[in-house]
């Protein structure tokens, strides 16, 4: 077992990394740039070390300076979290030639699953199923008009390169094909560098529904159950939930063999997630392979009863899966909601600043997975995640109904958040009905139908509870005012300072 694991990230996943170490009794070392030196994650690790600016391409982006502080540290395993150089088969390859265990798959499987059109040739190889299109960069917009023709509008337009809804365009006619297939490139080009984009035909109103699996270096790779990523804003993951509400236990074990498939003929080792799209009639095909921990391994470790760091760091080491396939059990549901620095009033845009006041959930059935603390500074430089929530029950009314509690005992003062935003989805009759598909979310909110239900009537009332006190201690010639006060009065018999404060609250 290692003796000292680094840490390449931040926030709450370098938090849960450090705990899950502290666990298996591994000294832990944090890394930090300029912006984080106060971060929950330095002052939980047992050592710190600076690595730069705090631009994430000087830092955390910065391979050479992630070594130097292994080596100066005495670390012998590097564990990457996930973002930043986690998929990064440059980085693995280096802490392999430096002689320092990366904590993940190798650097052959990272650059074979990193792009999508390689996957996709190496899963037609192995008869994986997968949605029509190509499987290599599209050359000219003549090309994609030919494919486009053979297999049928709408179709997709996709970055090899990348995620997360960058360089992705919805095409329903020939006419909108050419101008889209130009700005998904320009698009793929700023965001990873490449601008090869492949075309794939689009399945309207899909699931976006995932599958965990784990391989030792021995040879065994199991599949821990589903996770359903469905509700998405403009194609980023906002809730989680295990097991999927429409996946039964046959189409559990189809999904999870071919997932166990796909990571066989990648030559798979660690955790990794694959992931399908499930169209309306339960048909699934194999979309990509994350080759790294996922935000939302929460929701499986509790279905599961399993903690996947843990299991990370022993295969890592070395060590066999010490579970069969047949061991896995499912018992219960969980839900995770990603709690995110950002203004639903603003378009969800970023909201950094100093937390003043935080109050955190508890409660049978919730886990808490936070990298925040209360007057901690959220900085802009990174990703706005801030913590996960997570509610447990026995079913899934139960576990919606203890998060949806939870969601309501949350609150962060001094930045905007979107809790509200689960508020009214854990709340919404088609979440609570399992009807789901990954234009959920973005369909309620360009309708409306998720904007905040403001009822004004308390604050009315208290507003006029306290302005009739104000009246009254006005017009009492006992009130207590001082002569200053008095002079000062106006026609109304307020002094300045009340009638300022009585017109600061009606604005």
């Amino acid at each position: 077992m290692f003796k000292k694991i680094l840490i390449a990230n931040r926030g709450e996943i370098a938090v849960r990394v450090i705990r899950a170490c502290r666990e298996l009794n591994i000294a832990t070392v944090a890394v930090y740039a300029d912006a984080d030196r106060a971060s929950l994650h330095v002052q939980k690790a047992d050592e710190a070390c600076h690595i730069g600016p705090s631009a994430a391409a000087e830092s955390y982006l910065n391979i050479a300076r992630i070594l130097g502080a292994a080596e100066r540290s005495g670390a012998d395993a590097i564990h990457p979290g996930y973002g930043f150089l986690s998929e990064n088969a440059k980085f693995a390859q280096a802490c392999a030639d430096s002689g320092i265990k990366f904590i993940g798959p190798a650097a052959a499987s990272i650059a074979m699953m990193g792009s999508k059109t390689g996957a996709r040739r190496e899963m037609e190889k192995a008869g994986i199923p997968f949605v029509p299109g190509t499987s290599s960069g599209l050359e000219s917009a003549a090309q994609a008009q030919q494919v486009a023709a053979k297999i049928g509008y709408p179709v997709m337009l996709k970055a090899a390169a990348g995620g997360g809804g960058k360089g992705m365009r919805l095409v329903a006619s020939p006419a909108e094909l050419p101008g889209a297939l130009e700005s998904a490139r320009s698009e793929a080009l700023r965001a990873f560098g490449d601008g090869e984009v492949y075309l794939e035909k689009a399945i309207l109103n899909p699931r976006h529904i995932e599958m965990q699996v784990l391989a030792d270096e021995h040879g065994n790779t199991v599949y821990l159950g589903e996770r359903e990523c469905s509700i998405q804003r403009r194609h980023q993951k906002v809730l989680e939930e295990s097991p999927s509400p429409i996946v039964d236990p046959e189409m559990r074990r189809r999904m999870g063999e071919v997932a166990v498939r796909v990571a066989r003929a990648a030559r798979y080792s660690n955790a990794g997630t694959v992931e399908f799209l499930v169209d309306q009639q339960k048909n699934f095909y194999f979309l990509e392979m994350n080759t790294r921990l996922q935000v939302e391994h929460p929701v499986t470790e509790m279905i599961t009863g399993l903690d996947l760091v843990h299991l990370q760091i022993r295969i890592a080491a070395g060590e066999k899966l010490p579970f069969a396939q047949n061991d896995v059990v499912i018992r219960g549901h969980a839900i995770e909601c990603r709690i995110y620095a950002e203004d639903p009033d603003n378009n969800y845009f970023p909201s950094p600043g100093k937390i003043t006041l935080l109050q955190e959930p508890s409660g049978p059935g919730i886990r808490h997975d936070s990298g925040i603390y209360e007057n901690w500074t959220v900085p802009i430089d990174y990703d706005p995640l801030l913590a996960k929530l997570v509610g447990y029950g026995t079913d899934r009314p139960q576990a919606i109904a203890r998060l949806a509690r939870a969601v309501g005992e949350y609150f962060v003062g001094g930045i905007k958040t979107n809790l509200s935003l689960f508020e009214r989805i854990l709340s919404h009759p088609d979440f609570c009905a399992g009807n789901l598909d990954t234009g959920f979310l973005d369909r309620l909110l360009n309708s409306g139908a998720l904007a905040p239900k403001v009822d004004h009537s308390d604050i009315a009332a208290i507003a006029a509870g306290l302005f009739a006190a104000l009246d009254s201690a006005a017009a009492s010639p006992s009130n207590g005012a001082s002569a200053a006060d008095r002079a000062d009065s106006g026609s109304d018999g307020l002094a300045s300072w009340k009638r300022a404060a009585r017109n600061e609250a009606l604005r």
